[in-house]
């Protein structure tokens, strides 16, 4: 059983040239962002909010955050989240940064993604606004 955090801050996913540089609207996302270049593009994850509404910008995921931190020699984290989430043909996102782990969903998939983890025995807490967490 892995303990998740359902965070409620929409999140859009944008994608530019690996040569781009990092948008200044960036600095707007405040609950969570994630910027990746590699030598086919920049990945932009962000606050759905901060992005301006005229790029077209995959939006309305929503992040699991694995309860961390998690030593770096973890193995099969994403691998037991990913496996329920496949079994219930929920696209996922996952992401991973030094502390922890996050599985982005589609927002329209987070009732299905939710049933499923929760089926596959991960218990989930959802954080408010304020950042303080309930269970679901």
């Amino acid at each position: 059983m892995i303990a998740l955090t359902l965070l409620t801050t929409p999140l859009a996913l944008y994608r530019l040239p690996p040569s781009e540089a990092v948008p200044d609207w960036t600095v707007r996302a405040r609950d969570f962002l994630t910027i990746s270049r590699t030598p086919t593009e920049l990945s932009i994850v962000a606050d759905e909010a901060a992005l301006p509404e005229e790029l077209d910008a995959e939006r309305g995921y929503r992040a699991f955050r694995v309860n961390g931190p998690l030593p770096l020699d973890l193995i099969g984290i994403f691998a037991v989240i990913a496996s329920p989430l496949a079994d219930a043909e929920v696209p996922i996102f996952p992401i991973a940064t030094f502390d922890t782990d996050y599985v982005l969903v589609p927002g329209g998939a987070l009732a299905t993604a939710i049933a499923a983890l929760e089926a596959a025995g991960h218990r989930i807490v959802v954080e408010d606004a304020r950042g303080a967490a309930r269970t679901t």
